[in-house]
């Protein structure tokens, strides 16, 4: 990070550290409109933020200093900004909705293949949903198994559950990652062969936890369905592996690419979205891209002061950087959105999670926070106690919508006043001297006093639709690429998740040989032992 700049936001911190956020409302009436941003169909409220116009200003400061503005364009245009895998990172070009957009990698216009993919998604999405798609013994298409992980698993889970009441509901869909049995058993018991499409999501098509689970349920349905040739009507794959993908029994006419310069974590807008396209049918994915696209439009046009994703990762690393903040909660107000926190877990983690800037030299300051959350009411139950009257600093996201899509007596008013007032609490707090007006006891006052002055973000939007669950996920996305620029590290590799991978291979070797090699550490041969002591071998 640019030491300047950043000696100035902690000045800036250590001049403001006795002011509350109680005081900063009372000195500045218009303060929650001039601290506002709309986008995309969100509406952004970063008022109740321990910020003032000159911090603001030195936060801008930095994300130009940081060359915010070039590493954006780097991003958009197709340079190789990953660099140790160097790949170029176009998840953008993937939801570019302008029909004349050209994006070039390696001198190659991309956009013709990706236009040519989602057009065949689109029509193989018909011909599932219509029925017109039949099974090996003549049966349309009930239940779709997804079988990834990663990227290939978050993505789709979270957004087939956000975007169900768009779903086709006659169709059931289930999505399986885990090497754990257990997640593919259970799934197989809810499902029939004969209606059953599996999607094999990996590019390499090698992935140890997919293929392993893909060949589970290659056997079953083979075993149930009696033929090889069953293969071809109830498997498809996300790949580019076409001869694996082949040898697998796949029809490569049935095989949809994506490409190296697409993410994991970043790619569900990619045929890794095509469990969510049979899902909520072709149009309503197009208004999803659409979401995506305008949002990455803002980010990219914005000026910083007024653009919403710069605006959340500068407030980020002023407590992550500033105030020391480990962990970061998003906190969804709508049940559809229940995996959104741990999707964006996987985005932020696995990105930022760097302890080397790009010039391979260990950092000295924090990088990626912790994040994690749950949906409104239920964390108010569980881990709000730690957030409001706790020893942590905890930066918060309040996501919700106006409209819901299930009105049923007064259980949104309900939900949304929860929303709205969690974060007004978490701002303000409760004095001793306002428990002791309540008639609260003196022995309890201690208990009953709540500190306040903790941050928080509201984000609304009138509905949970295609189009703001893409705007939601760029958002974020963006966000994570903005605290990383500024960072300096690179967001777009994990070479943090090989070596456990790696290494995994030897132990599995000794679990299974007839004499293991020994080869490890006391503490991993001692429970090799007795894992092997107790399966038997």
């Amino acid at each position: 990070m640019n030491q300047e700049v950043w000696n100035k936001i902690d000045s800036l911190i250590d001049r403001d550290q006795a002011k509350t956020l109680k005081e900063r409302f009372a000195e500045d009436p218009s303060r929650a409109g001039r601290y506002s941003i709309e986008a995309a169909g969100w509406f952004l409220d970063y008022s109740k933020n321990r910020i003032d116009d000159e911090m603001m200003s030195a936060l801008i400061e930095l994300a130009e200093k940081s060359n915010l503005k070039a590493e954006i364009e780097k991003m958009f245009t197709g340079e190789k900004i990953n660099a140790t895998e160097g790949r170029a990172v176009l998840h953008t070009a993937l939801r570019n909705c302008d029909p004349a957009a050209k994006v070039f990698v390696d001198g190659k216009d991309v956009m013709p293949d990706v236009r040519e993919v989602l057009a065949r998604m689109g029509e193989f999405s018909d011909k599932v949903r219509s029925g017109e798609w039949k099974g090996y013994t003549g049966k349309s298409i009930k239940y779709v198994v997804n079988i990834g992980i990663g990227g290939s698993d978050l993505g789709p889970v979270m957004a087939n559950i956000a975007l169900t009441p768009y779903s086709k509901r006659d169709m059931k869909f289930f999505f399986v990652s885990n090497v754990d049995s257990t997640h593919l058993a259970e799934t197989l018991l809810s499902v029939e062969a004969e209606e059953t499409l599996f999607i094999v999501a990996s590019k390499t098509f090698t992935t140890q936890e997919t293929m392993s689970n893909a060949g589970a349920a290659r056997e079953w349905l083979v075993g149930k369905l009696g033929s090889e040739a069953a293969v071809a009507r109830h498997f498809v794959a996300v790949s580019t592996a076409a001869r694996e993908v082949a040898d697998f029994g796949i029809d490569t006419a049935n095989m949809f690419g994506f490409w190296d310069w697409v993410g994991g974590r970043y790619s569900l807008p990619s045929a890794i979205g095509l469990s969510l396209m049979l899902s909520i049918g072709k149009e309503n994915y197009a208004k999803l891209l659409s979401g995506y696209y305008a949002m990455d439009c803002h980010f990219r046009n914005a000026p910083f002061e007024k653009n919403m994703p710069v605006v959340m990762a500068l407030l980020g690393i002023l407590y992550a950087n500033g105030y020391g903040a480990e962990s970061y909660c998003i906190l969804p107000y709508d049940q559809y959105l229940s995996r959104f926190p741990a999707y964006c877990q996987q985005m932020d983690m696995e990105s930022n999670g760097k302890s080397v800037d790009k010039d391979g030299k260990q950092v000295t300051y924090t990088t990626g926070p912790i994040e994690w959350g749950e949906p409104g009411t239920n964390g108010q139950h569980s881990f709000y106690q730690l957030i409001h009257q706790g020893t942590h600093l905890i930066p918060c996201d309040f996501i919700g919508f106006s409209r819901t899509h299930n009105p049923i007596g007064d259980l949104h008013d309900k939900l949304m006043a929860n929303l709205f007032a969690q974060t007004e609490a978490l701002a303000f707090g409760k004095t001793a001297e306002e428990c002791r007006a309540e008639g609260v006891s003196e022995e309890l006052v201690p208990f009953k006093t709540f500190e306040g002055n903790r941050p928080t973000n509201t984000l609304l939007a009138d509905e949970l639709t295609p189009e703001t669950l893409g705007a939601l996920v760029a958002l974020y996305e963006h966000k994570v690429f903005t605290q990383g620029v500024i960072w300096n590290v690179y967001s777009f590799d994990q070479w943090g998740v090989q070596l456990g991978k790696v290494l995994a291979k030897g132990v599995l070797s000794d679990l299974v040989a007839a004499v293991p090699s020994g080869k490890h550490d006391s503490s991993t041969n001692q429970l090799i032992a007795r894992y092997r002591k107790a399966v038997g071998r």
